[in-house]
């Protein structure tokens, strides 16, 4: 694993190819996650990105310096986490394998069941404890610790879930055959 450092040439790239390349990497916040098995790339170009209509205060930090979070409440409930790619790009964090924390991630979320836990990127920041004070945030520094994988493992790609535009991308990515992800591919 290569750990995540100030050095964000990883991440100023395009959302396409960060969004398959993080697959397998390592994350946690505050010592809270596990490897990276699910993502979904956003584009400024992309209808279905929050990016599409331009910066907002809602979503300034996709406009960012790369290589930051981005934070949205979903449907005024779930909250969300993005890494930050070239301007106006983003990755969602759609779902992860636990492997630290697991007991805090399980009194968080209130399921006992180590595959529900982080299986959709609602249930990604709920364990976390994600929120909008992370927005913006470096992905470089604490609470944040993110190793990224020297070796790429097997992935499978499909189309994004969950949205009504632009849904013919095949930009979600997964851990290939993990029990994980949020849906089958």
């Amino acid at each position: 694993m290569y750990r995540l450092t100030s050095d964000v040439s990883f991440f100023a790239r395009g959302a396409v190819e960060v969004a398959a390349d993080l697959i397998g990497a390592e994350f946690t916040v505050s010592g809270v996650g596990g490897i990276i098995a699910e993502t979904e790339a956003y584009l400024p170009d992309d209808a279905a990105s929050h990016s599409f209509a331009g910066a907002t205060p809602r979503n300034r930090a996709m406009f960012g310096p790369p290589a930051h979070a981005y934070v949205y409440l979903s449907y005024g409930l779930h909250w969300c986490l993005n890494f930050v790619c070239l301007p106006g790009s983003a990755v969602l964090i759609r779902a992860i394998e636990p492997k630290w924390g697991i007991e805090t991630m399980q009194a968080r979320r209130g399921v006992r069941e180590e595959r529900l836990l982080c299986s959709g990127p609602g249930r990604v920041g709920q364990a976390l404890a994600i929120n909008r004070e992370q927005d913006g945030l470096p992905l470089y520094e604490k609470p944040f610790l993110l190793s990224l994988p020297v070796k790429r493992p097997p992935i499978s790609s499909g189309l994004r879930v969950g949205i009504t535009k632009a849904v013919d991308h095949p930009w979600r990515f997964g851990l290939a055959n993990s029990p994980f992800v949020s849906r089958k591919f």
